[in-house]
């Protein structure tokens, strides 16, 4: 069953002030204390209550809630602690305040057990880990690919914004989890602050393509290239490569370069792959066409061999 509203527990807008949130929480104090409210809910709803206040009183927790709502809030957030009882972390102000006329106080003093000097004392909280925070963060391919830096901006609560430098080490791939450590939601009672879980979105590139270390690259040839052979200037990641492409190379062919595709972050590379793509003229004048045609008749049929070819003979 998915989490109520922190802003709907408490019955207040989400512009309630401090004064409001605190208004309401006492009221509900009042009425839903199980040293008051007898019914077989109210030990929940009393705990929930506590919830929503704690998260709703904290300026940054307040602001996590508001931007990333119940996700926000992590597993180490506020909660009713296992074995506690239900009302041990209201406040002792607030308790005095709100229970010292039932209970005939007035001056003997409240904590969160009880009487002053008969109840348990009211008991420290204990240090609370903040909630890690998701985000992704979108990155070029070279980036990804050679490694660099990233700027990520984070909105502070009192509407200021804090640039954090993110290294990006080279050869992660799209889908990659970065951790942001001590920038995620604030600790509470002295605990350490939660960090932010970056997922990496690599975008694509206009000519490059990888598959793990290894960088691809389409590399179209005329048909005269493909037949006679050629060499070809291509661009690496760093400098550029001349590429032996031999005689009879048809479309599909993979020639590989070892070495000189991405190298990760431990020193790990990948290959270099040109995949060749003949590519046939758009036109041709009578005299080349009828160079063609006489040279064409002099050329084995390469379907001759295959199986299929034999279907079709008389």
């Amino acid at each position: 069953m998915s989490k109520r509203d922190y802003y709907d527990i408490l019955g207040v807008s989400k512009e309630a002030s401090q004064d409001d949130l605190r208004q309401a929480h006492r009221r509900l104090v009042r009425k839903l204390h199980p040293d008051v409210n007898k019914e077989d809910d109210a030990s929940s709803r009393f705990s929930e209550v506590q919830e929503a206040y704690d998260v709703l009183s904290d300026p940054e927790k307040r602001s996590q809630y508001d931007r990333f709502g119940h996700s926000g809030m992590g597993a180490g957030q506020p909660g009713p602690q296992s074995g506690a009882a239900p009302w041990s972390d209201v406040d002792p102000e607030t308790f005095e305040s709100v229970f010292g006329d039932f209970f005939g106080g007035g001056g003997g003093g409240f904590n969160a057990g009880g009487f002053s000097g008969q109840g348990r004392r009211a008991r420290k909280p204990a240090p609370r880990r903040g909630s890690d925070l998701q985000h992704e963060l979108d990155i070029t391919f070279l980036v990804a690919a050679r490694g660099g830096t990233e700027t990520l901006r984070l909105s502070g609560q009192d509407g200021t914004e804090e640039k954090i430098e993110v290294r990006i080490p080279a050869g992660v791939q799209d889908g990659a989890t970065l951790r942001v450590r001590g920038k995620g939601g604030s600790g509470s009672a002295g605990g350490p602050d939660g960090d932010i879980r970056l997922k990496l979105r690599v975008g694509p590139h206009p000519w490059y393509r990888r598959d793990g270390l290894d960088l691809m690259m389409d590399v179209p040839i005329t048909i005269v290239e493909s037949a006679l052979g050629t060499s070809v200037e291509l661009p690496l990641l760093s400098g550029s490569v001349a590429l032996r492409i031999p005689p009879g190379t048809g479309s599909g062919v993979k020639l590989r370069m070892n070495g000189r595709g991405i190298t990760d972050a431990k020193g790990v590379s990948g290959d270099f792959l040109a995949v060749v793509s003949v590519v046939g003229p758009k036109s041709l004048s009578e005299e080349d066409q009828a160079a063609l045609a006489e040279i064409g008749e002099r050329l084995e049929d390469p379907r001759r061999s295959l199986p299929w070819s034999e279907s079709f003979d008389s």
